[in-house]
């Protein structure tokens, strides 16, 4: 998908050379805190202030920039077209205004950012909104402020990888602006969709991003070991924008003070940090007082280098010791691949991922290749699809371009690009794309004249792919060789040389090596032990990637034991983990496996287990057949409701994300519909129980909290009446009395709307409705929810399923 720049109409040096500058770079504060201050009203559109408030977005700016900020963010943080939809604008309206009166403000003492935010939906797998969709929403604002003449992009407050990956791709493809992009994180270091600093390192900075950092949700106290996970994981800039502390709910205000959090960030020149602001509830006396501590202070200097590594949304894979590929995800030589493919049997291929995760797989390798199907599109389907199922990174299996290309485009993280080989096309083809998507790339020691029979031959191959990636930018941790496994029955004398091969890309370049293992046993009887044996030999040549099958024994034995007698295995804990209490034969007719090891390929899964897994498309067939034998509400109340549970709780101890646990909730919802129908069929009986009533306050439009908890409570099987964002107290008091609603959710993100929470809250008791209430928000604390008459405080999706079970059972 080739890019369409537009020619920026600034010049882009002036950021590159206040980047270079030995200092730190000063931004700017809130600007929903001030415009609060200024008199904006409940329900006001922010983003409207250029063209309604012109003289307070001009204050704004100029008392930043008097406190010192180098950098001014435009007031188009959410002036993307969806948000937009209720004030009837459009990005092209908005942006250029609020853009002008930034310049205006700044008069040349400092750049102006088109700033960026969420669009308010949550993207596919976790949500519905598709990915080019929102890559194509984020390009309507860039375009806009291109025109407008904006120096640089910020994006910020994402907590979605994905969505930062959209909001990157739609900066990177449609001008050559520098873009910076922090994402929000909480308390437990990740953002409430589960992505660690990690993962968002290594993806952001191999897209392009030049600068990386966190914004908004937490405060300067928090950001020191947020800050050093960014620098361990990216060599880019690292900017800092937190709140003001947290914030009171009776909205008085924040808990730090100026002048501490000024000294706060300060600190922060010791960790490397480059780029210092504020976020919420930050004003231009905070910029003031930081601009004077950090005067004088130089930052220091944090030698860093980046680790080879993968990474989903949510986990991110050190290549630091053996790490297993798991290559079961290819139809080559597997019939039961091939027709699943045939049949578009997705499922199916859902099922070996997650078996080859629980049997140990550090990362899947993904082949679709089958020439009588779509490999392009069952390819990014897939992706998809096993995404939503498993937070192992993924290995994109193809040598055609148009497979890969839309496949990297879709896939949340850093992943593996297998493969190129030494042929010219074939690397100016697919290297390029490599480095477009921040990906790492396999190399295959052959080229247009096949395999090379001598070691020196493939080392040459070698050493001419990675040159050709070091001159596309791709850094030398990202190229892994393969250095090819030839059938011992067929060439003898080629498992020597691979295995030299191995010992010089390992000690000579110093990358990291791939080898597919099982190849070298065709034709041979005993076909494990010869496996088994050449996979020991070569991990003590350095082979890193080992693309096996994990659910046979004997390997995944060969990787643990190598690793404890390497001294990788610390105290023998994995070790000790997998066979600590199973009986293990040397019988070549005998098999064990270890306890924690995954069901037998082709094993099926109960219907608690499918919807742990999240197998929506298997859970509604398993609850099919359970209901040959068992009630429905049995079916229910034992199977569905434990299995959810079991979920919730590896959510809480953090386990599992967000992404996991909704769809978990989606695979008990397509077994929930089953139920329903048999149910129908009795008179008397029904599935669903509530209803409940969900809104957002009146004045506020961020709703993915409240579409969340929806998702979740319907999958436990409660009827949810979805009032929406922005709701007035009266609609809320109307919905509830007509559903006859026993309990009624309510949800506020900003501290503004709290008074409308307070408000409805009031008119549902003046009222009499006989319900319950539960309240819940980033801004909400307990003791504020039971001092506005709350029943319930939920501090997230999962404790709203359990207020419900406890007001409704």
């Amino acid at each position: 998908m080739p890019a369409v720049c537009i020619e920026s109409q600034v010049d882009t040096v002036e950021f590159r050379e206040l980047l270079n500058a030995p200092g730190p770079i000063l931004l700017d504060g809130g600007m929903g805190t001030m415009l609060q201050a200024k008199g904006l009203g409940i329900g006001e559109a922010p983003e409207l202030a250029a063209l309604e408030h012109p003289d307070w977005i001009l204050d704004i700016h100029r008392a930043y920039v008097e406190a010192g900020t180098q950098i001014l963010c435009a007031n188009t943080f959410g002036a993307n077209r969806e948000k937009l939809a209720r004030t009837s604008k459009t990005p092209d309206e908005v942006i250029p205004p609020s853009i002008a009166l930034a310049k205006e403000a700044a008069a040349g003492r400092a750049l102006v950012a088109l700033d960026i935010g969420p669009i308010g939906q949550l993207l596919e797998p976790t949500g519905l909104l598709p990915f080019e969709e929102a890559v194509n929403l984020f390009k309507e604002e860039v375009r806009a402020g291109v025109k407008a003449g904006a120096d640089l992009v910020m994006i910020e407050t994402v907590a979605d990888l994905q969505e930062a990956r959209a909001a990157l791709l739609a900066v990177k493809e449609t001008c050559d602006l520098p873009v910076m992009v922090t994402m929000t994180y909480e308390e437990r270091g990740r953002t409430f969709l589960g992505c660690d600093p990690a993962s968002a390192a290594l993806t952001l900075e191999g897209m392009g991003a030049d600068a990386i950092g966190v914004n908004c949700s937490l405060g300067p106290r928090e950001m020191p070991p947020l800050v050093e996970e960014l620098t361990r994981w990216s060599t880019l800039p690292i900017s800092i924008k937190p709140n003001a502390g947290l914030p009171d709910p009776s909205g008085s205000g924040y808990d730090i003070s100026a002048q501490e959090f000024a000294e706060s960030m300060a600190q922060l020149t010791e960790l490397g940090v480059k780029f210092y602001g504020g976020c919420c509830g930050t004003t231009p006396e905070y910029i003031a007082l930081l601009a004077k501590a950090l005067k004088g202070r130089t930052i220091r200097e944090i030698p860093r280098s980046v680790p080879a590594a993968v990474c989903s949304g949510t986990r991110t894979v050190p290549i630091d010791r053996v790490r297993v590929i798991g290559e079961r995800i290819n139809p080559t030589g597997k019939k039961a691949m091939k027709e699943a493919l045939k049949r578009d049997n997705i499922d199916y291929m859902l099922g070996q991922a997650l078996e080859q995760t629980e049997a140990g797989a550090d990362i899947l390798d993904v082949n679709v290749g089958l020439p009588e199907i779509d490999e392009a599109d069952m390819m990014v389907r897939v992706v998809k699809a096993v995404q939503g199922v498993t937070d192992a990174p993924l290995q994109l299996d193809s040598t055609r371009p148009e497979v890969l290309e839309p496949a990297l485009r879709i896939y949340c993280g850093k992943a593996i690009v297998n493969s190129v080989n030494g042929d010219e096309e074939t690397m100016a083809a697919i290297l390029p794309l490599v480095k477009k998507y921040g990906a790492s790339v396999v190399g295959l020691t052959l080229d247009e004249n096949g395999i090379p029979k001598s070691t020196q031959a493939r080392m040459d191959i070698a050493h001419r792919i990675l040159d050709r990636a070091l001159s596309y930018g791709i850094r030398r941790e990202d190229v892994y060789i393969d250095c090819l496994t030839l059938t011992v029955s067929a060439e003898q004398e080629g498992a020597a040389q691979t295995l030299e091969a191995l010992r010089r890309v390992h000690s000579e370049l110093g990358l990291k090596t791939v080898l597919g293992v099982s190849n070298i046993s065709f034709g041979l009887p005993a076909r494990p032990l010869v496996n088994q044996n050449f996979l020991t030999m070569a991990m003590t040549c350095g082979l890193d990637l080992p693309i096996i099958n994990p659910n046979v024994d004997a390997m995944m034995a060969a990787v643990r034991s190598y690793h404890l007698l390497m001294n990788i295995d610390t105290d023998a804990r994995d070790f000790i983990a997998a066979y600590g209490d199973v009986q293990v034969s040397t019988s070549i007719t005998a098999a064990s496996r270890p306890a924690s090891a995954a069901p037998a390929a082709g094993g099926t899964r109960d219907l608690g287990e499918l919807v742990k897994a999240g197998l929506k498309g298997e859970a509604g067939e398993a609850a099919r057949a359970l209901l040959e034998t068992r009630e429905p509400l049995d079916v229910v109340d034992n199977v569905l409701i434990p299995a959810l549970d079991q979920v919730g709780a590896d959510f809480e101890a953090g386990r599992v994300f967000l992404p996991q646990l909704i769809q978990a909730a989606g695979a008990a919802q397509a077994a929930f519909e089953v139920i329903r129908a048999r149910l129908s069929g009795q008179p008397g009986q029904e599935a669903g129980k509530g209803p409940i009533v969900l809104a957002t306050v009146k004045g506020d439009i961020h709703d993915i909290g409240k579409n969340i908890v929806k998702v979740l409570l319907e999958n436990y099987g409660y009827t949810v009446i979805d009032l929406g964002r922005d709701v007035p107290p009266e609609a809320v008091v109307q919905a509830a009395q007509k559903h006859q609603a026993p309990l009624v959710g309510l949800s506020a993100l900003m501290t503004t709307t709290l008074g409308s929470m307070a408000d409805t809250i009031a008119l549902l008791r003046q009222e009499k409705v006989p319900c319950k209430v539960v309240v819940g928000g980033a801004v909400l604390t307990p003791d504020y929810a039971q001092q506005i008459g709350a029943d319930f405080y939920a501090r997230d999706a999962k404790e709203s399923v359990d207020v419900a079970r406890q007001v409704i059972g």
